[in-house]
Parts: structure tokens; C-alpha cells; sequence
């Protein structure tokens, strides 16, 4: 039967290639897309809720939907410091996965990070962790936690750190073997790929899965 997907964070490298694919999909019937503002594609499958996410309340009826997937994320330098990256990261996702699973949705998919862990001595990683402990108690039947590393391809922002890093990616994903293969640097288009993958097969609890993915490569919390 035929799902309905929810889409946060439409605009985002990640985002803006896993739209196409969900309205690709015949598994959904629906895609609902929450942004601050339009998005470029038009689609019969497609509805844009105009949103800052900073107030869920008022869209339950635009909630209630199958599939939730999260690909909110930001930096500190974007964000005007740790506590708006923390707004975004930790906070907005999630708000957004308590009131999807509040209005009756049973799978949540969101992305995080390589090397998240609430040990790490680096705030971001700290943040992923933090939210993945808590989205990962939200009380949905599946939960999909995806860690890619270095995201490779072209955002509509500039990120001049970022942009060196994916010119020395080759080098890097050269360097990234064994235990560190987690850490190979890897394109948005297969991050995308990799969600939908991971919402369309059968699952049930809460599963981490460091990227690229590989057979059995996940592990349950």
C-alpha cells in the first residue's frame, strides 16, 4: 500500500537529493515537504508547508503521515554559535519526532554524524548523540539513525572549510580503512539513496548505521 513521507530539511544537501527520489518512488502516494520556503520542484505528489519548525503545533493534521525523514542540520558558524546549532540539530529534530509520532507516525529516519558520541571533545558530535539518545526514545516502531562523514557534493550555501575538506576527500577516503572506513567522505546523492533504501525494507526497533552501508552493517540500540 501506497505511503505518505514527510520530508524536513527539503533545501539541504541531503535534503534536496532525497526529495527527487521519494517523489520518484512508487511507494509513496504523498510527499509533504516542511520548509522556510518554497522549493524548486513541482510535482503532483507534492505538498511545501511553509514553516520556520520553530511551532509544530498548529500543523498535526500535516503530521500524521508514514515516514519522517529528518535531514535537518546547520554548523556553529551559520548557526551564530553553539546554542543555534544546538536549536537546529538537537532541538528542531527533535520536536520534529515527537509530534510526528504524537500524530501517528511509525517510522522516523534522520541523519546524523559520523563519530557522534557524548564523549566526543567536539560540540557537534556531542549534539548528534545527545539527539539520537532522545529521538531514539520518541516511541516509534522503526527508527533509522544514518552517520555519514564528509558530505561530497554542491550546496547553495558557501561552506569554505567544507569545500577544501571535498577536494582533499579522495586522499581521505584513501586513508579511511578497516575501523576507519565509517569516516570515508561520501556523496549526498548516496546518503539519499541510502534512506530510502532503509524505509522501504522491513525493520522494527532502532538501528544506527554507519555509511557507506554495507550487509549487516548496522547495529541495534
Amino acid at each position: 500500500m501506497a505511503r505518505t513521507a514527510l520530508l524536513a530539511g527539503a533545501t539541504g544537501l541531503v535534503g534536496s537529493a532525497l526529495l527527487p527520489r521519494l517523489l520518484d518512488s512508487p511507494d509513496y502516494e504523498r510527499v509533504i515537504v516542511l520548509a522556510r520556503r518554497q522549493v524548486p520542484q513541482r510535482h503532483v505528489k507534492l505538498e511545501v508547508v511553509e514553516t520556520a519548525l520553530d511551532d509544530l503545533d498548529p500543523l498535526s493534521s500535516k503530521l500524521a503521515v508514514d515516514d519522517v525523514f529528518c535531514c535537518l542540520g546547520t554548523t556553529t558558524e551559520k548557526a551564530g554559535g553553539q546554542a543555534g546549532l544546538e536549536r537546529v540539530d538537537y532541538h528542531m529534530v527533535v520536536d520534529l519526532a515527537r509530534s510526528t509520532q504524537a500524530a501517528g507516525a511509525k517510522q522516523f529516519l534522520v541523519v546524523s554524524a559520523a563519530g557522534a558520541s557524548l564523549r566526543s571533545p567536539v560540540f557537534y558530535s556531542r549534539v548528534k548523540a545527545r539527539m539520537e539518545q532522545t529521538v531514539a526514545r520518541a516511541g516509534f516502531a522503526t527508527i533509522h539513525i544514518v552517520r555519514p562523514s564528509l558530505l561530497l557534493g554542491k550546496r547553495a550555501d558557501a561552506r569554505p572549510y567544507e569545500a577544501i575538506a571535498q577536494r582533499a576527500a579522495p586522499l581521505l577516503g584513501l586513508a579511511c580503512v578497516g575501523p576507519l572506513r565509517k569516516y570515508r567522505p561520501i556523496s549526498a546523492e548516496m546518503v539519499a539513496t541510502t534512506l530510502v533504501t532503509l524505509a522501504t525494507q522491513p525493520a522494527v526497533g532502532v538501528k544506527i548505521h554507519e555509511l557507506p552501508l554495507l550487509p549487516g552493517g548496522s547495529a541495534a540500540v
